[in-house]
């Protein structure tokens, strides 16, 4: 992992290079203001690397969040694991920095070497350990991967309670359940992700957390926050002194695959891709079924 951490000075010559699959040259793509995304965990078989080139070769944005643990150096200090396909995110990503877009990387806990870089840029990312965010209708919105909260959090912690082995072990059969999905022509599905949701721990966890985050930016005076670290997108309101905060959570790109985005008149959402897919899919056999049809009512 070091060798990684001591390249990384390098990283800024690496869109000169060829990506495994190029971008594709045309195709719609949705124009937002701000992107974030966090938890892709680069370097792991459960990262959903496909979907998210998907993503990115769809979405364009003026300023892209990378919230954390976008590289899992916990699991690369273990086991080496680097294909192609995440090489073609870094190379996506580092290519939207050289045309303009302004991409900020907060690192989390699983990429916690990239601390150390914390003021610096390379390769026009920008490294930071937090940031506030002013959305176009005026909001402030603080921006940090969330892990900051563990501590508070200790004793009700999800990877506390399954294990870090084990969650790592279920996001393999989450990745096995998908490929007998694809065979069988099925979308993807989180395995993990529900199984999360029936534990009541887990869903204990998550609330408690969405509390302290939230609070923690209510008393820095601004209007909300945007976090990852729990792989759980969600949006909700809470009250700090009177005053409403926003609590935005952008998810994983493991288990939801999810990205939190922001409209040019401020609007904020949260996209599911494996929907945004499925729909584009079933938008195109339609578009694709009416010259066919025509040519039936012609031939008739």
């Amino acid at each position: 992992m070091s060798d990684l951490v001591g390249d990384f000075g390098n990283i800024t010559n690496f869109p000169l290079g060829r990506p495994r699959t190029p971008e594709p040259e045309d195709g719609e793509r949705r124009s937002y203001r701000t992107v974030w995304i966090s938890d892709v965990h680069l370097g792991t078989k459960g990262c959903n690397a496909d979907l998210l080139i998907d993503f990115l070769d769809h979405v364009d944005s003026e300023t892209m969040y990378l919230v954390g643990d976008i590289i899992d150096g916990w699991r690369l200090k273990k086991k080496f694991y680097w294909p192609a396909a995440h090489n073609d995110i870094v190379w996506r990503i580092m290519k939207r920095a050289r045309r303009g877009t302004r991409v900020v990387y907060i690192p989390g806990n699983h990429d916690e070497m990239f601390r150390q870089f914390t003021g610096l840029n390379f390769g026009g990312i920008e490294i930071r350990r937090a940031a506030f965010h002013d959305t176009a209708d005026g909001r402030r919105l603080m921006v940090l991967h969330g892990d900051e909260f563990d501590a508070v959090m200790l004793s009700h912690r999800w990877l506390a309670f399954v294990g870090d082995h084990a969650y790592h072990l279920m996001m393999k059969l989450n990745v096995t359940v998908n490929a007998v999905r694809r065979w069988m022509g099925r979308p993807y599905w989180s395995l993990s992700k529900a199984a999360k949701h029936k534990v009541k721990n887990a869903v204990e966890f998550i609330g408690k957390y969405e509390e302290v985050v939230a609070r923690a930016a209510g008393e820095r005076g601004v209007d909300g926050v945007v976090c990852g670290h729990i792989h759980t997108a969600e949006f909700r309101m809470f009250e700090h002194n009177g005053k409403p905060v926003e609590y935005w959570n952008d998810g994983d790109w493991v288990e939801g695959c999810n990205a939190l985005v922001e409209h040019h008149d401020g609007r904020m959402e949260i996209l599911h891709w494996p929907d945004e897919v499925a729909q584009r899919e079933a938008d195109k056999a339609v578009a694709d079924a009416k010259p066919a049809a025509a040519r039936t009512q012609e031939a008739a």
